[in-house]
């Protein structure tokens, strides 16, 4: 798509030159540890990067050709051992959800992820997942999952690449040879922005939302302007063993991510994680009857309340889902739309009795 995109660039640079001077989870298939083969409120343009569409995720400027394309949502391991986490500072939205034994796992969404150089680790996928990547009417990028959620991926023919159980799939993944040696064999599968661009445009997934697919939220520059409690750091318990902490930094109006009592780092650039909104939903979460490894039922499908953090301010808000297709929603405790601050956000899914604590 970014190559499609420059020549076209090329093209138009051509013809003004001549126009002046004439006028259930098993063993993945790879293994040899070597590199891989290869609806929003627009803020005012950056016009000297040329860039004329709104990414309809952030709100920010991006190439006009990328505005309608399906994002690709990546599941990424969150285990305190597997850190540093690779490409994660470049999603433009993260959703953190609880997973079985206390931990967390991550579905981070692109709308366009062909520049993130390395991507991982990447791990299996779960049926909440699966609710928010059809909500999104996006393309998954995982390593196995849970039999329900494998069911799920059948029954509602998701676009999913799947390094473990995906045939040709499993040719965009790459085992990191120092992770596998040093902090086990689950926690080194890799994938690039590159490697899925390529293979998507090699293959007849669709890459176009249909016609009638709209992403309702809102931005805007500096987001509504909402006065509540004061947010400079917020704490959100997801379980004993995963507490997300967000500082406020004034300076860019942005909240840096913090987990396991250190800075959360993305491991391509070094860079802490920030990001200009914090969303925090409450809803339902028990663990599968039946399932013997622990696994975890979360309702995303319905409504429920939450917090809105943004610009050193904190709101109560509501949040809505209709059916597995629909996407997220938000809105003021009265009813009004919430409009979020151009830039990144940060969505923590959590029980409804999960603690929150929200510091001045």
């Amino acid at each position: 798509m970014r190559k499609r995109w420059l020549c076209f660039c090329l093209a138009v640079c051509l013809t003004l030159s001549l126009t002046a001077c004439g006028a259930s989870e098993t063993a993945p298939a790879s293994s040899d540890g070597t590199a891989p083969p290869v609806t929003s409120v627009k803020p005012e343009k950056v016009a000297e990067d040329g860039l004329e569409g709104t990414n309809p995720l952030t709100g920010l400027p991006i190439a006009e050709e990328l505005e309608t394309l399906r994002p690709v949502g990546v599941m990424l391991n969150d285990l305190k051992e597997a850190m540093p986490q690779l490409g994660v500072g470049e999603a433009d939205i993260i959703y953190e959800i609880p997973a079985e034994g206390g931990i967390t796992r991550m579905l981070a969404v692109y709308q366009n992820p062909e520049q993130v150089e390395v991507l991982g680790s990447i791990r299996s996928t779960r049926p909440y997942y699966i609710d928010l990547v059809l909500g999104h009417d996006a393309i998954l990028i995982h390593a196995g999952g849970s039999p329900s959620a494998y069911a799920d991926l059948a029954q509602w023919k998701v676009d999913n690449l799947d390094g473990v159980n995906g045939g040709s799939d499993a040719e965009i993944f790459w085992r990191d040879q120092e992770r596998k040696e040093n902090v086990g064999y689950e926690h080194s599968m890799m994938t690039s922005g590159e490697n899925i661009e390529t293979y998507l445009e090699e293959r007849s997934i669709r890459r176009d939302h249909e016609e009638d697919y709209r992403y309702p939220v809102q931005f805007s520059a500096e987001g509504m302007g909402l006065s509540g409690e004061t947010a400079h750091q917020v704490s959100v318990r997801f379980s004993s063993y995963k507490t997300g902490v967000f500082d406020y930094e004034k300076k860019s109006g942005t909240y840096l991510v913090s987990q396991y009592g250190e800075p959360y780092v993305d491991g391509n650039t070094g860079e802490q994680v920030a990001v200009s909104n914090i969303l925090i939903l409450k809803t339902r979460v028990s663990l599968l009857s039946g399932d013997s490894a622990g696994r975890l039922s979360v309702d995303l499908d319905g409504e429920g309340s939450g917090i809105y953090v943004c610009n050193g301010q904190a709101v109560n808000i509501s949040w809505s889902k209709p059916t597995r297709t629909d996407p997220l929603t938000y809105t003021l405790e009265d009813g009004t739309p919430l409009t979020l601050k151009a830039g990144k956000s940060y969505v923590c899914v959590v029980s409804n009795d999960s603690p929150v604590e929200i510091a001045a």
